[in-house]
């Protein structure tokens, strides 16, 4: 099947049909009430929505150029798998993109932003008992936004935030896959809190934000089996036993 034509401007402005639902489908892929392998059937997500089949062909396929979707022949849209290879990537490059954010950020945080950080940990923390991978996967970026978003650099800042961006599409939530590293993401967020108030310097603080991310990464990878990732062997991730 061929990838839907684009629509006009009209059809995509914000909160046109088509913005609405995109959003609505995104949310639904992101919420994991859409699966990997999800087929996403035009005329019936036209009826649920309540709109005409236009506009929903124009959000799938604004969800494929984003990498949510993918188009088969003689299948039609389904929701993405996750690519575990794109996920490795990401991870490695978002671990030196969002340590460096948050090192230069460190100055300029203040006692109000650790103070909003450690509310959030502590409800990711509270979470753990009746846990939900996807809300603890939002409070986690809520926790780290609260740290990067200061950083000076407007470049490093868009890296980080493609890096964020780029998780979301391949519906990442590590932690519904290794639930067990969302405790010690918890406390690897405290201890990294209280680095920042103790004005530690901004190599300190990068390391650990680093380390932080590269813990992760090294977590999903033990738990993977060699044939879950092809052509990528364990030690091309080495973030985590170098910082």
């Amino acid at each position: 099947m061929t990838t839907p034509p684009a629509g006009t401007d009209a059809e995509q402005a914000p909160g046109s049909k088509s913005e609405r639902a995109y959003a609505a489908i995104k949310d639904k892929i992101l919420g994991a009430e859409f699966t990997p392998g999800y087929r996403l059937v035009l005329a019936k997500l036209a009826k649920d929505l309540g709109f005409s089949v236009v506009p929903v062909r124009e959000a799938i396929r604004r969800l494929e150029a984003e990498g949510f979707v993918t188009f088969e022949r003689n299948v039609g849209a389904t929701v993405a798998g996750i690519d575990p290879t794109e996920y490795l990537y990401t991870m490695q490059t978002l671990a030196i993109v969002e340590g460096a954010a948050t090192a230069l950020s460190a100055p300029l945080i203040t006692p109000g932003d650790i103070a909003r950080a450690r509310a959030v940990n502590e409800a990711m923390r509270e979470s753990l008992e009746h846990f939900d991978p996807v809300r603890f996967t939002s409070l986690n970026l809520e926790f780290h936004s609260v740290l990067f978003e200061n950083c000076p650099n407007p470049h490093i800042l868009d890296l980080v935030h493609r890096g964020w961006s780029r998780l979301q599409a391949l519906r990442s939530s590590t932690f519904s896959y290794v639930p067990g590293r969302a405790r010690e993401s918890v406390a690897e967020h405290e201890a990294l809190l209280g680095l920042l108030e103790s004005g530690a310097g901004p190599d300190d603080v990068e390391r650990a934000a680093r380390a932080h991310r590269a813990a992760t990464l090294d977590a999903y990878l033990a738990r993977s089996t060699p044939g879950q990732h092809p052509g990528v062997r364990r030690d091309s991730a080495p973030l985590a036993h170098t910082y």
